[in-house]
Order: structure tokens, then sequence, then C-alpha cells
């Protein structure tokens, strides 16, 4: 009995210590208990008989600038968490790798070709407010500009929401963005590192507005039976975003990675992004998602600009932003 019990037990350290590792790097609110990454974890690990660590890098664009810094060299198989304004830029690293092919069941709004990077959820850019202090929202990026509310934004260099406004504010104003940065600058209370931080301090009370999405109200609604926070919808339209994930050009991990990519699409995956990263499922089928969610879809004007269009775009609002916010 004892020599099955030492050889039962042999077999499961054996067994652990050959288990492959798959390390995912990937943005903060992903990780917790609270975001999708501890079920996504559960169900990869159950078909792949490995170790799927996630790693908490920052923010969005924070992600990029890890790889950036890190190269060759990096402990990352996937990175997870950047989006379409910064696709091309991750391309150009030549840290990447090809994907083995897009999936068939994709119910995205746009058509997705890119042979390197993937989508796991998308969203819509929006100021949230808080309705018992905003009684009059604004209903245009206009309107906006002519009130006094006070503002909580992201940095777009450290922050996909942040640079998601850039691209926001460049596509509705083009070359007029200067002067709405300058309108919009005293009324900024703050620019957050990443997404936690502001919408933590606006839930404090710290502004009238945080720049989010317009799903951010339905965890409110949905996870604490509070309807008090909601999304402004402006009339001009909505700044899209899509996050993707892709494969380290670097990866030793390469059968395993391609097998973490697959299941992105999967029910499996995308049953966990409505309800724990409060963003759309890039395929929905099997995901049981809330019909509040395609309700908040209504009236929505998408914008975004093609990726290959984004990095010309880029460093002109950047420095249109940087110079309004110094003055």
């Amino acid at each position: 009995m004892k020599i099955s019990l030492l050889f039962a037990a042999f077999a499961t350290l054996s067994g652990a210590a050959s288990a492959q590792t798959l390390t995912v790097y990937t943005y903060d609110s992903f990780v917790p208990d609270w975001g999708p990454g501890p079920a996504i974890e559960a169900a990869f690990e159950a078909e792949c008989a490995c170790d799927l660590v996630f790693v908490a890098a920052g923010d969005g664009a924070a992600l990029l600038g890890r790889l950036q810094l890190e190269g060759q060299n990096t402990d990352a198989d996937i990175v997870l968490g950047l989006d379409t304004s910064l696709i091309a830029t991750a391309r150009e690293t030549g840290l990447f790798a090809p994907h083995t092919g897009v999936p068939d069941n994709l119910t995205l709004p746009i058509d997705w070709t890119d042979d390197t990077f993937l989508p796991f959820d998308w969203g819509y850019f929006a100021f949230v407010y808080d309705r018992t202090t905003v009684t009059l929202p604004p209903t245009s990026f206009t309107e906006l500009l002519q009130s006094d509310y006070t503002l909580i934004i992201q940095d777009p260099r450290s922050s996909t929401p942040g640079l998601g406004l850039l691209m926001w504010v460049k596509h509705i104003y083009g070359d007029n963005a200067t002067s709405v940065w300058q309108r919009l600058a005293p009324r900024i209370v703050t620019v957050t590192k990443g997404w936690s931080e502001a919408y933590g301090l606006f839930l404090e009370g710290e502004a009238d507005f945080v720049l989010s999405y317009t799903t951010s109200p339905l965890y409110h609604q949905l996870a604490e039976q509070d309807d008090s926070k909601a999304a402004a919808i402006f009339s001009d339209g909505h700044y899209m975003q899509v996050e993707v994930a892709g494969i380290l050009a670097s990866t030793e991990q390469r059968d395993l990675a391609d097998q973490f990519m697959a299941f992105i699409s999967s029910p499996a995956f995308q049953r966990e992004i409505p309800m724990s990263n409060w963003m759309y499922p890039v395929a929905q089928e099997g995901t049981n998602m809330p019909s509040a969610f395609a309700d908040s879809l209504t009236g929505i004007e998408p914008l975004l600009f093609a990726t290959d269009q984004v990095d010309s775009i880029r460093e002109q609002a950047l420095e249109e932003w940087r110079n309004a916010l110094s003055q």
C-alpha cells in the first residue's frame, strides 16, 4: 500500500514537472479574481494539460512598451491586450509571428483579415457619468466641449483607452483637434496611467465623467443592481476598440501558443468576456450574452481608422495632446 501511494505521489510530481508553461502578458484588469483571467485559465488548462500563467503588465499600451524593452529575451509566449491602435506599431517591432488562420465564427461588426493578431473582444469608448450628479449629459462631443463638466482620462502613452480618445477626437475633428484639446484641458482633473486608476477615482467622485466604455454601466446594473451609472451617447459617433492577442516569435511553446490562439474564439473563452471583462465577445455563439449588451449597441455610430492609418496619425495627435495639456 505504501509503495502504491509512493508511486502515485511520484507520478503526480513527475507529471507536474513535465507540464508545459504558457506565459501570457496581459493588462492589469484581466488578471484579478473579478476579471476573466482565472476562469479562462482553468478552462484552457483543462484542455491543454499545461500551466497557463497570466502576467499583469500594466495597461494595453504599456504592454507593448514592456515587450519593446525586453525584445527577444521576453518571457512572454503571447501578449493579450493590444488593440487596433497599436497593431501597426507592434507589427513593425518584428517581435510577433503570424497566426495559423482567422477563425470562421467571428461576429465582429467589421471584417477581420489580419495575419498576425486575432481579436478577443471589442467595444466603444465613451464618457461614463453618475445619473445622480449629472442630469443633462451631453449628446455630442460638441455639447461636451460647451459644458463645464470635469473629466478624468488616461495617458495615451500607456493606456489604450487614452490612445483611443486621441483617435476619437482626431476622427471627428481632424485638423481642428488642437483647439478641442485646448478647450478640454482646463476641465481634465487628472490623467492616469491606466483605466483602473481612472475609473476608481471617478467612483470616488473626483470628476463628473471618466473615459471608459459604453458597456461599463452594465457592470453596475448587472453585477451590483445599481442603475446610477450611464454612458453619454454622442450623435457624432464613438470610436471603436478591438482588443487582440499575438504570438511572440521568440516563443519556445509554439504548438501550445497556437492552441491558445484557437481557444480564444471558443465559447469557453468568449463566455467570460461580457460579464467579467465587460466588453462584447468577438464570437457570440454559446456565450449566453445578456440582452442588455445587445441593447447597449442601439444608436451608436461606429468610428475607426484603418490600422495602417493609425501610425501616421498618432504622433501628430500625441503632440496636439501634449501641447494643450502643458499650457
